[in-house]
């Protein structure tokens, strides 16, 4: 009987075994899979991979665990690496589920083998260079989800961190902060014309009190955006020009383009209201 096939009689005999004893181990290992996921998760998962642990010795393949037979493990990993990225587990935490499985495995595989040293080498040896790539897998897997999260999340700020403001009637706002790059213009762009569209506006503000530096770049970035608004009809003022940027525009020999500039975002919104037929009076006590 090939050596594989015996291992996985053998887990077929003393599955209930291996499965408690995979348990203690995972909780005296300090492994974080069963507090985040849950007790009964990690058992449900835990159960499910030793049968699919199972399945795959018993095909035949123990050259990799990347063939048909070995993906129901694949898809129990998948699922125990993409929960625990999403709950706050690293890499290495997720990889110590798979591998924390190596020491009660190895204690039934000595007490098969007895004094057949032989066996036992070689059944131990199937079994790590098995659990080993299983549980780089999962760190393949957790990394891919934390990646993916982390673009995810950092999409989400850029959307919040360039709000489109209704100042009044006509008259938009879009105060920015932090820099700016290519695929955060891209977003300012699109958000602007959208809220263009939604409200008729005449008249943006694009506030840049707070990007800290203004260089060629940026300043290309902000005529493309002065540009696609024009064509939705709309004038753009541009705010925030502090002494500093406004030397390093004339150094750069950037040309705005005969773009409005206000030193303030009050001045602008001055403007705006002036350039609508408006203007703000004060009350009389």
């Amino acid at each position: 009987m090939p050596q594989n096939t015996s291992i996985s009689t053998l887990l077929t005999q003393h599955e209930g075994e291996l499965l408690a004893a995979w348990l203690r181990e995972q909780t005296a290992s300090g492994a974080r899979t069963m507090r985040v996921l849950g007790e009964q998760d990690a058992r449900d998962q835990s159960a499910r991979l030793i049968a699919a642990f199972r399945a795959g010795l018993a095909s035949g393949s123990t050259d990799s665990v990347d063939g048909a037979e070995w993906e129901q493990a694949r898809e129990v990993l998948s699922t125990v690496s993409r929960d625990g990225a999403q709950a706050g587990l690293t890499p290495g935490e997720t990889a110590l589920f798979v591998l924390s499985l190596k020491r009660p495995l190895f204690a039934l595989l000595r007490r098969q083998a007895g004094t057949d040293a032989e066996a036992l080498g070689e059944d131990m040896w199937t079994a790590t260079m098995l659990l080993d790539r299983l549980a780089v897998y999962t760190t393949e897997v957790a990394q891919r989800t934390r990646d993916e999260i982390i673009q995810r999340q950092q999409a989400e700020m850029l959307e919040l961190s360039t709000p489109v403001v209704k100042l009044w009637e006509g008259i938009l706002a879009l105060p920015l902060i932090g820099t700016l790059d290519s695929r955060r213009t891209q977003i300012v762009m699109e958000s602007l014309l959208e809220r263009i569209v939604e409200t008729g506006a005449d008249i943006a503000i694009i506030d840049i009190t707070g990007v800290p530096t203004v260089d060629t770049l940026v300043a290309q970035h902000l005529i493309k955006t002065v540009n696609a608004a024009r064509l939705m009809g709309t004038e753009c003022i541009i705010s925030g020009i502090r002494p500093q940027i406004a030397q390093t525009i004339v150094h750069l020999g950037v040309d705005l383009q005969g773009v409005v500039t206000k030193a303030t975002l009050a001045d602008a919104f001055a403007l705006a209201l002036a350039k609508s037929g408006r203007a703000v009076a004060g009350v009389a006590r």
